[in-house]
């Protein structure tokens, strides 16, 4: 073979290797995308967010006090109106603090005690309304009635609450523990179909406890198959700075105020 052939024949054989590398290199890279789309499907690709709520007033002091025990939060869940030994209602300098922070606020409404009968569920949602619009809380912020697990619970009062909410600017939700036994869940089953498809649902059910925001869990709440399940308070009454912590999923920002 002449030298001139022999260089031609060499530099074939190179362009095929070369060739072939790129190949099998493209194939790799197509199964490893594949498999971090495998690995993100458990939660449809939503990213999940840590934060935290709250029954006492943010200030300076408070915020500080959870950037450094547990971590700095996503999300805020502060109270519409005052309770006397309860909690103490938002107002318009605490959201702007929250806001100067990065800090998206979920709304909730507490003064609930009986949460059965229609005209109980207008009459609350209705208050709801009036505190929101006081606090200038933008159109289609979720407004979440916390029924706690002692108290009574019906499905007129859900379905009141949730018809009012509908009617006004905002979004409704619901608080409470979603757990199988629950007479929350039992009454929240039995709502129309549209409650059941539309209504914003933060479950406290199960109970992980108390952690940081780099020690959280996974995010695997319960509550009613099928609905819009976009938050979990995972961890209740923090020894320090006395919070809850929560997670929550990505769609719950076209939520917050």
């Amino acid at each position: 073979m002449k030298k001139f052939d022999l260089l031609v024949f060499l530099g074939s054989l190179t362009v095929l290797a070369v060739s072939a590398l790129f190949i099998l290199n493209a194939g790799k890279q197509n199964d490893d995308t594949a498999n971090d789309d495998e690995q993100t499907s458990g939660n449809e690709g939503n990213e999940i967010f840590w934060g935290v709520d709250s029954a006492s007033k943010v200030d300076e002091n408070m915020y500080q006090c959870v950037a450094e025990n547990f971590g700095e939060p996503s999300v805020w869940g502060r109270y519409l109106g005052d309770i006397e030994g309860v909690s103490v209602g938002i107002d318009k300098a605490e959201a702007e603090l929250l806001h100067q922070k990065d800090v998206d606020i979920l709304a909730i409404y507490n003064a609930v005690t009986d949460a059965t009968g229609q005209e109980a569920g207008i009459d609350h949602a209705n208050r709801a309304i009036e505190i929101a619009k006081n606090l200038e809380i933008p159109d289609d912020v979720v407004l979440i009635v916390d029924i706690e697990p002692s108290f009574p619970v019906d499905t007129a009062f859900l379905e009141g609450w949730y018809d009012t909410i509908t009617n006004s600017p905002y979004s409704p939700g619901v608080y409470g523990v979603f757990d199988e036994e629950s007479d929350l869940l039992t009454a929240y089953k039995a709502t129309e179909k549209k409650v059941q498809e539309n209504m914003i649902v933060w479950t406290a059910f199960p109970q992980v406890g108390i952690t940081t925001k780099e020690n959280a869990p996974e995010y695997n709440p319960q509550g009613p198959e099928n609905s819009m399940l976009y938050g979990w308070q995972y961890g209740i009454e923090a020894d320090a700075c006395a919070i809850d912590t929560n997670l929550f999923k990505e769609e719950i920002f076209d939520y917050l105020w």
